[in-house]
């Protein structure tokens, strides 16, 4: 069967796409990578024909008009997973047209599904092939959740896009509407790591053994871990975001995913952003599969895998291991994201192997501040519970936690707090009655 008509039917200019938000309905947009730039740009077109309207997203990439400007107030809300730099700015900037969705990110989408229908799902994709199919190419954290439960679903067919393989495939019968926008997808470059971060990245692969199966992010001080495992051998991926370090590790021969208990010989991901060189890289690339978040991020199919590293970073962690990662005080600053799924996932695992690794900097704001606290601020978000709290590595060493009582974590955790303030910290814990 030729689709070619059918697909011509479906195509609408990216204005028709965006009259049709309606007043007090949910709009669900793909994230990251994957984000429908032409029909967001185009969202406060139509601001005086429309009230409370909710966009969720995660990780927006662009300060788009439609929450940035405070005469969108009462017209959108962006409803954010995870903060991103746009976000905050409005936030900062008192435009009251974003709030945060508190979540884990295995159950995002289907937590909200909960709470009422979608009206619109707004993705991107690329062209369909001669059977029909699109691919949608850069993530399916909650995309093939919420096209399968919205009203009107709205693709942004952009011929730039990789194919790429897994759950990743629908068919145009399932699609409502398509617009057309091309363009080369966002990218996020790779940090290069300080002498800090590159310290830091080599404590934590002193912890990483040969054969694991590693979920690593992206920033300055995963890519650094991701230098200093270089001399490991047959490492596995299994990892919510899959990102430039990984497609390197494997180039070398330190990623295999041979060794593997669960989906061996393939990395498994949720989405990936990075440079247009891994862009071309996951073009038809078997070896790479993209299923759903849900399943990707579920600790119960985490803690299937053999060796699981879990390597996430965190904002400030406190004497009884409570790790903050999201927010200081009462101002979230990005999201809870995977880290708590993947790391309750890796210190489950079912060969007793796995391990949560959580990394961070001694200091802030330039040295002035240790990272390491006795209590977190008022109103901090606890990002991951201290039950939970495996390993903590800073550039002074790493200490495992669990098990420990409060008095061995106290000072197992000044251990490796910036030694200018070991002082400071000893004393305040002796006036808590910590050691």
């Amino acid at each position: 069967m030729d689709y070619s008509a059918k697909y011509k039917n479906k195509l609408i200019a990216i204005e028709q796409a965006v009259e049709l938000l309606k007043s007090d309905t949910d709009v669900i947009v793909a994230q990251c990578a994957s984000e429908p730039q032409g029909c967001m740009s185009k969202f406060h077109l139509v601001k005086d024909k429309v009230r409370d309207v909710k966009v969720f997203s995660v990780l927006t990439l662009k300060p788009y008009d439609f929450y940035m400007k405070p005469e969108m107030k009462g017209h959108f809300e962006l409803c954010s997973w995870f903060h991103a730099p746009g976000s905050r700015q409005a936030i900062k900037e008192g435009a009251g047209t974003v709030t945060y969705v508190p979540n884990m990110l295995h159950r995002a989408a289907t937590d909200r599904l909960k709470v009422r229908k979608p009206h619109m799902f707004i993705g991107t994709c690329t062209p369909p092939d001669k059977k029909g199919f699109v691919s949608l190419s850069l993530g399916i954290t909650y995309e093939k959740d919420i096209i399968e439960a919205a009203e009107i679903v709205v693709l942004e067919v952009n011929d730039k896009l990789p194919r790429t393989f897994g759950d990743t495939h629908v068919h145009i019968d399932d699609v409502d509407y398509f617009v057309e926008y091309s363009q080369e997808p966002p990218t996020l470059p790779s940090p290069e790591p300080d002498e800090i971060a590159l310290r830091i990245g080599a404590n934590i692969a002193k912890l990483v053994d040969d054969e694991s199966t590693i979920q690593l992010g992206i920033g300055e001080i995963p890519n650094a871990a991701a230098l200093s495992l270089k001399d490991k051998k047959d490492l596995g991926v299994h990892t919510e975001m899959f990102v430039d370090s990984m497609m390197e590790l494997y180039e070398m021969g330190v990623i295999t995913n041979k060794k593997k208990a669960f989906h061996k010989d393939k990395f498994i991901c949720t989405f990936a952003m990075g440079s247009q060189k891994m862009y071309s890289w996951l073009h038809n690339n078997p070896s790479v599969e993209f299923l759903r978040g849900k399943y990707v991020n579920d600790p119960c199919i985490l803690k299937q895998n053999s060796k699981m590293v879990s390597i996430n970073t965190c904002i400030m962690v406190d004497f009884t291991g409570q790790v903050a990662s999201e927010s200081i005080g009462i101002n979230q600053y990005s999201g809870t994201g995977g880290q708590t799924d993947t790391a309750v996932g890796a210190i489950e695992g079912f060969d007793g192997l796995g391990k949560s690794i959580i990394a961070c900097r001694s200091t802030a704001r330039d040295g002035k501040i240790s990272t390491i606290v006795p209590v977190l601020p008022e109103g901090t978000a606890v990002t991951l519970h201290r039950s939970h709290t495996d390993y903590i590595v800073t550039e002074h060493g790493s200490v495992r936690l669990t098990g420990l009582t409060i008095k061995e974590r106290t000072r197992a955790l000044i251990s490796i707090a910036q030694p200018e303030f070991c002082a400071e910290l000893t004393e305040k814990a002796e006036k808590m009655g910590y050691i």
